[in-house]
């Protein structure tokens, strides 16, 4: 058997997944800064490369209480999971003052460590301690931090560090985003600096109001619990305001956002004229308020974005030197560029298309272009184009700078005179290439692939195009055949997440290197993953079709796909599994339970059981709010159907999951019980919503593997009858 061995199911890195990351220029463009571990390992250091003599230094290592999960604090250990993180040691860095004597800031332990580029000499700033957030000044001047729940400033050259903020309490922080925000807003921090360093713009978060889930700890040597403040759908959300502070003074004002109790605080970006951008999420998310905010606490209103059926948020606004202002918008159905005057008046549409734009890359005022990836060229593909910064005419015909087929992820200089591009396939793990900015072209390779499917023995999945439940839709999907020649087709395992903001179908390294997809292949069952509709980057009609139920469209979508498969011959029609985790937990109990003849055996991971248990901003997106649609939660809820779950099911949920808490699944065995059967609970005592710890990780894919093998009427693999056997002592 190749890889995964049953040793490498819970072995984290991947392999091919453990390049360089956070890959960056320096401010002068002659070399690279990026975090790397050394192989085999998640304990990043950082490094510098320089692109000239390609001499690798060492600018930062990290110190023992870094490199070990078991001594993060409590809010590193909770920030690790809203960013879905597994690195330890060095994992964020910052380059201040762009000038001639640029800084490197670097968290650490909760200290700012600075320095020069070219020397590894990092020196902590004075008074800057226990930090839980921290931000440098652009010029370098000083790091702003969180500590306690107060804001603080401390001067890069020394002194006392100034303490901004003193009305931290339980429930009442600063400087810090609350959890809908990060968990399902894509907004992680707290604290914004203005461009020329005078001011600070932060969030003030008062979440009393939010009640109070205790997650026990009752697998420790010394039990305890600890206390979440969690928005459940239909209940309160944390009141979030912006205020700006002057370091200098230490006087706070209120920026008087329209802001109705419930709505977000989405976005916050510095305006390079003075003062920031900040737009204003309603808790409805159908539309999104944009403003400019001056030092003073001034407030201008810009324009108002809207969209059908909710608003999806980008990271892409910009503001360019003239006050023009860059944005990705999905106002026409698909997210494409835009251009709008410092007033907010849309001045032009940079692309169009039955496409979507994923990300900008770059701003280039001065060659008056604007890079970004899109899927222009197919769903499955990743690609970086460039367009004039034209507001004038007609919309451009985009212009592909990468020319390998696969997926491309590249990073500009600050000038846009060169660029990095991140690109792997199927076939390869990631590769960097330099490249110049003025065009495609082949590139200097520098860095090459760490792992391939030949090396490691396996084949990468088939990509396939199927109908969704529709008949018109074209859907995508991954099918990781068993090797050699059958006699007769093979059973199937769906592997599902079909939820929103995801896909996993992609000309990408990680498709083929995912270590439970592969041990059930060469076990002998073909692994089948599609996405389906409700799934990102098609725009939001095809997205959309979840709206007002979960559960329906998308399990219809797996089920038409494994059913055009049975027709082809493909796989065996009589035994067929599914496994998810999160939303495909989710999926699998709608899977077993809207098609039992299908779906016979499935692994539930993770998965909300009833939506009124989870949180404001995501479920109140789709469903809107329990008490103005009973109906739409009552469709969607997997209690409800309890008794239509007659497959052979295996619950596997993390004992401290704070996101999706072991009470769904709890929810679900109460339900089971009341309806006559029993069900299988496995639970893992250490572990979060993300499986982190070996022995977490290594007990979910055993049990996994050994329930769908088993439910599917397929022996066991050597290596697993033998850990068997060890284990009764025969």
């Amino acid at each position: 058997m190749s890889w995964p061995r049953l040793a490498d199911l819970g072995r984290l890195p991947i392999p091919g997944t453990d390049g360089p990351a956070s890959v960056r220029f320096t401010p002068d463009a002659s070399a690279l800064t990026y975090l790397q571990a050394e192989p085999g390992s998640l304990v990043q250091s950082l490094w510098r490369h320089d692109l000239s003599s390609g001499e690798r230094t060492q600018l930062a290592a990290p110190g023992a209480e870094a490199g070990d999960a078991a001594q993060l604090t409590h809010r590193e250990e909770l920030d690790r999971e809203r960013r879905r993180a597994t690195a330890l040691g060095v994992t964020a860095y910052a380059w201040l003052a762009a000038g001639s004597q640029p800084l490197l800031l670097v968290p650490m332990g909760g200290r700012a460590m600075v320095g020069a580029s070219r020397d590894a000499r990092l020196q902590p700033v004075p008074g800057v301690e226990g930090a839980d957030a921290m931000t440098g000044a652009p010029d370098g001047s000083a790091i702003a931090f969180v500590r306690s729940g107060d804001l603080w400033i401390a001067r890069v050259d020394g002194g006392d560090a100034a303490q901004i903020t003193r009305d931290a309490e339980d429930g009442v922080f600063n400087g810090l985003a609350e959890y809908a925000a990060a968990e399902e807003l894509e907004r992680f921090d707290g604290m914004w600096w203005s461009a020329d360093s005078r001011h600070i713009a932060f969030a003030h978060v008062d979440e009393r109001d939010v009640p109070r889930f205790p997650i026990a700890h009752p697998g420790d040597d010394r039990p305890f619990h600890e206390e979440h403040r969690y928005p459940f759908a239909g209940g309160p959300n944390a009141r979030v305001t912006l205020r700006i502070a002057n370091p200098v003074s230490r006087d706070v004002r209120e920026v008087p956002l329209p802001m109705d109790a419930g709505d977000y605080l989405a976005r916050v970006i510095a305006h390079p004229h003075g003062g920031w951008l900040a737009a204003v999420l309603p808790r409805d998310q159908r539309s999104l308020a944009w403003f400019r905010v001056a030092p003073d606490a001034g407030l201008q209103p810009l324009w108002i974005e809207a969209a059908d059926p909710w608003i999806n948020l980008d990271t892409d606004t910009a503001v360019l030197p003239d006050g023009r202002i860059l944005r990705t918008t999905q106002r026409t159905g698909h997210r494409h560029v835009e251009l709008r005057g410092a007033d907010g008046a849309l001045l032009a549409q940079l692309t169009d298309g039955d496409w979507s734009v994923t990300s900008v890359a770059h701003v280039d005022p001065g060659r008056g272009t604007v890079a970004f990836h899109a899927h222009l060229d197919g769903p499955t593909e990743h690609h970086l184009y460039r367009v004039p910064l034209d507001a004038a005419g007609p919309v451009h015909t985009p212009e592909r700078l990468t020319t390998e087929p696969g997926w491309h992820t590249a990073t500009f200089s600050a000038d846009g005179g060169r660029w990095i591009d991140a690109w792997s396939d199927p076939a390869s793990s990631p590769r960097l290439v330099l490249h110049d900015g003025e065009g495609p072209g082949p590139g200097t390779l520098l860095q090459e692939p760490l792992a391939s499917a030949a090396g490691l023995g396996v084949r990468p999945p088939e990509l396939l195009e199927v109908a969704a439940a529709d008949g018109s839709t074209t859907l995508h999907a991954a099918l990781y055949r068993p090797p050699g020649k059958r006699e007769a087709p093979p059973p199937c395992v769906v592997w599902v997440y079909a939820g929103p903001h995801q896909q996993y179908v992609k000309q990408e390294w990680s498709t083929t290197a995912h270590p439970l997809r592969q041990y059930l292949a060469s076990a002998g069952v073909a692994v089948l993953v599609v996405d389906g509709r409700g799934s990102t980057d098609r725009g939001l009609a095809f997205e959309g079709v979840i709206r007002g139920q979960l559960g329906r469209a998308e399990v219809a979508d797996q089920a038409a796909a494994v059913r055009q498969l049975i027709d082809r011959g493909e796989i065996d029609g009589g035994r067929i599994g599914i496994v998810g985790g999160s939303y495909g937990g989710f999926m699998v109990l709608r899977a077993i339970a809207a098609a039992p003849e299908l779906f016979r055996v499935g692994v539930a991971i993770a998965p909300v059981t009833s939506w009124d248990g989870y949180d404001t901003a995501y479920t109140e997106r789709y469903l809107g709010q329990p008490a103005d649609a009973p109906a739409a939660y009552a469709a969607s809820s997997v209690l409800e159907e309890a008794h239509r779950l007659t497959g052979d099911l295996l619950l596997i949920h993390g004992a401290i999951d704070e996101n999706v808490h072991l009470r769904h699944s709890l929810r679900l065995v109460g339900a089971l019980q009341a309806a006559g059967r029993d069900v299988e609970l496995v639970v893992l005592p250490g572990d979060r919503h993300k499986t982190r710890t070996a022995a977490g990780l290594a007990t979910r894919d055993r049990r996994t593997i050994r329930h769908l093998l088993r439910g599917l009427g397929m022996p066991l693999p050597a290596e697993l009858l033998d850990e068997d056997q060890a284990a009764s002592g025969s």
